[in-house]
């Protein structure tokens, strides 16, 4: 899969989704780098078909309001270390692909679990 991870998450999950096999970029590899604006990061997903992988509630108003694309996971897991998002995705990545690859637009990943729509 293709993604574009959000400003407020570490650098270290693009790498680590790299490391999966998956077309992965962050936005401090732009330009305006963390002050890339949600619409910008929106348009960026849509003109390279990538999945925004963010814990901004506002790609999810977006989504409820305008629909896909583009494709958004979001993150809830609230105050979490960077390894240990990293160790959540380690165990869960597939399922999230999986319901990527079944046909859901939006996925909230979060310690609870995984529920896609």
């Amino acid at each position: 899969m293709k993604f574009i991870v959000d400003t407020q998450l570490p650098p270290k999950l693009a790498s680590f989704l790299e490391s999966k096999g998956h077309d992965c970029i962050h936005t401090i590899h732009f330009k305006d780098g963390h002050l890339l604006q949600d619409t910008e990061i929106i348009i960026i997903a849509l003109e390279q078909g990538r999945t925004i992988v963010s814990k901004d509630s506002d790609f999810s108003d977006h989504f409820y309001l305008k629909g896909a694309p583009p494709k958004i996971l979001l993150l809830q897991f609230g105050n979490i270390s960077n390894n240990e998002l990293i160790e959540f995705f380690e165990k869960y990545l597939d399922v999230v692909i999986s319901a990527f690859e079944r046909g859901s637009d939006y996925v909230q990943f979060s310690r609870n679990g995984i529920s896609a729509t």
